[in-house]
C-alpha cells in the first residue's frame, strides 16, 4: 500500500508501510492467538495463586466477569506458596517427581537407542517393516494405552505381568498397591508412549553417521562395543540429547499415567507434581494453592529446559548466518 505527496510540483509514491513495520503486521495474528491460549492463562494462573479462590468465592457474583475478576476470593499474598512450601506433601511430590524424571528418561533413553540400534542394522531383516510397527503407539490415544497398561498391572492373578510372574516361578505382586512396584509400573508404561519418538529421532541420527568412521575404526582393531562408546554415541549425542531433554519436560509434568493407575497412591506416596496440584484444587477445592503449585512445577520445567539446552550447548549457531 502507498500514499501519494506533492514535492516541488512532483508526484511521489510513499509507501505506506516499512518493510519492518509490514513484518510486524504478519507477526501480530500469531502473537494475539499465543496470548489467547498461553499467555493469558498463566496470568489468570498467577492471578489465582495470590487468593484464597475456592468454588465458594471464585464462582460467586454472576455471569463471566466475576470469575475473571476472580468472584469474591481475596488477596492473601504470598501465603499459598508458604503453605505448599512448608507441606510435607509437596516435598515428597517434588523428590518422586525429580526421581521419576531421572529413571523414565535412563530406562527410554536405553530402550530407544537399543531398538533404534536393531533396526538400522547391516543384518537385520525386515526394518522397514520394523520401523513402521515401532510408531504404533504414537497413533493410539493415550488414554487407551494406560488403562490397557493398567489392567497388565493388575494386582489380580490374571493380570499379565502376575501371569508371567507365575510362568517364570515367581510369586504375584500387589503392583498398584505397593509403592515402588507402582513406580515401576509408571516408568514401564513411560517409556512405551515415549520410545517411538525417541527412536525416530535416534534412527535418524544413526543414518547420519559416517560410514567412513566406523570403518576407519575396524581398522584400528575396534570392537563393536569401542565404536559403539567412541564412534556411534559422540556422533549421535547432540540429537539424542535433544529428544532426551524433551522427554525428561513431557516426564515432569506426566499426569495420566499415575492418576489412572492409583490416583499417585497409594496413600499419595507417587503424587507426581502435577497430580499433587490437581487435587489440591479439584478434589481439596483449593484453587489458589494449587495454582500456586502449577506455577511452580512451570517454573522447575523452564529452568530444567533452560539449563540444559545451555549446558548441552543446543542453541549453538541458532541465528549465526
Amino acid at each position: 500500500m502507498s500514499t501519494v505527496s506533492r514535492v516541488a510540483g512532483r508526484v511521489e509514491e510513499v509507501p505506506f508501510l516499512e518493510r519492518e513495520d509490514a513484518s510486524l503486521l504478519l507477526v501480530l495474528p500469531g502473537l494475539f492467538v499465543f496470548s489467547a491460549f498461553m499467555l493469558f492463562p498463566i496470568l489468570y494462573l498467577l492471578g489465582i495463586s495470590f487468593t484464597n479462590a475456592e468454588p465458594a468465592t471464585l464462582f460467586a457474583g454472576d455471569g463471566a466477569m466475576s470469575v475473571l475478576t476472580f468472584g469474591e476470593a481475596s488477596f492473601v499474598g504470598l501465603r499459598n506458596y508458604v503453605t505448599i512450601l512448608t507441606d510435607p506433601n509437596f516435598w515428597n511430590s517434588f523428590g518422586i517427581t525429580w526421581l521419576f524424571v531421572a529413571t523414565s528418561v535412563t530406562l527410554k533413553l536405553t530402550l530407544s537407542i537399543g531398538v533404534a540400534l536393531i533396526v538400522t542394522g547391516d543384518r537385520v531383516r525386515g526394518k522397514r517393516l520394523m520401523r513402521s510397527l515401532i510408531i504404533i503407539p504414537m497413533g493410539l490415544p493415550a488414554i487407551f494405552t494406560i488403562t490397557v497398561w493398567r489392567g497388565i498391572f493388575s494386582s489380580a492373578e490374571f493380570g499379565l505381568a502376575n501371569q508371567v510372574l507365575d510362568a517364570l516361578g515367581f510369586a504375584s505382586v500387589s503392583w498398584l498397591s505397593e509403592r515402588w512396584m507402582a513406580f515401576l509400573a509408571y516408568n514401564v508404561t513411560e517409556a512405551w508412549l515415549a520410545y517411538p519418538f525417541m527412536v525416530i529421532i535416534t534412527v535418524s541420527a544413526l543414518q547420519d553417521v559416517p560410514e567412513e568412521l566406523h570403518e576407519a575404526a575396524k581398522v584400528d582393531g575396534a570392537g563393536y562395543l569401542a565404536r559403539f562408546l567412541h564412534v556411534t554415541l559422540p556422533s549421535i549425542k547432540r540429537p539424542v540429547l535433544f529428544a532426551a531433554i524433551l522427554t525428561a519436560a513431557a516426564s515432569f509434568q506426566q499426569f495420566l499415567i499415575p492418576y489412572v493407575f492409583n490416583q499417585g497412591g497409594p496413600a499419595r506416596a507417587n503424587e507426581l507434581m502435577v497430580v499433587y496440584g490437581y487435587r489440591e484444587a479439584f478434589t481439596y477445592f483449593q484453587y489458589g494453592q494449587g495454582a500456586a503449585i502449577s506455577l511452580v512445577a512451570v517454573a522447575f520445567i523452564g529452568a530444567f529446559m533452560w539449563l540444559n539446552v545451555k549446558r548441552g550447548k543446543l542453541a549453538d549457531g541458532v541465528g549465526d548466518t
